[in-house]
């Protein structure tokens, strides 16, 4: 946080609507990201965002200067964003912002990319399965650098069961992976090979 930022937060604590406004346009973007990787829609990650917005500043004055900002609004945000899966019973997770991690560059070729592609295609589909709780974990983990602590202290959790949730859902995810990238069980037949032996 900036010297500006926290005069801003300084200010919004005492009451000054704009500026929390100014907090509001700062870390807009980080907190419509996560609500968007945990709700893979753009539409509901806007209000999501807004209503994390409007939950902290009711919360202002239950907020302690000596944790990080950012982690506790973005802590409000996951939680609002797993209410809202456990809402729906059908949960989605959209990758399009990794996508950038797996497009090839200008010297990848044809199979490469399309392996790429897959590899991408093959985590959404995992992500998608995995429980709300463990999804926020790994996003806040992966997205957003935060430590177990700060995992724990955003999703209510203890440390201990953040480590659990995280050695889980990478297990789990490893498990998938290996899974989908094992060669065939069948070798292609070389069709000039005798079928008789």
């Amino acid at each position: 946080m900036t010297d500006t930022e926290a005069a801003w937060l300084e200010q919004a604590l005492k009451g000054d609507d704009e500026a929390y406004s100014r907090l509001v346009e700062t870390y807009q973007n980080p907190v419509f990201n996560l609500c968007y990787r945990m709700l893979g829609d753009e539409a509901e990650a806007e209000d999501a965002a807004q209503e994390a917005f409007w939950r902290a500043y009711q919360a202002l004055k239950r907020y302690d200067p000596n944790r990080s900002f950012i982690t506790w609004l973005l802590s409000i945000a996951a939680h609002y964003c797993i209410d809202q899966q456990r809402k729906r019973r059908f949960t989605s997770f959209s990758i399009d912002s990794l996508e950038e991690d797996f497009l090839p560059d200008g010297g990848v070729g044809p199979e490469k990319a399309a392996a790429q592609s897959e590899q991408s295609q093959i985590l959404h589909q995992m992500l998608t399965q995995m429980p709300a709780p463990d999804r926020a974990a790994i996003v806040l983990r992966y997205w957003y650098d935060f430590t177990d602590q700060e995992i724990a202290d955003a999703l209510s959790l203890t440390v201990p069961a953040v480590k659990s949730r995280l050695h889980r859902a990478r297990r789990a995810l490893a498990e998938q992976m290996q899974q989908h990238i094992k060669e065939p069980a069948y070798a292609e037949r070389n069709p000039y090979e005798s079928s008789a032996l």
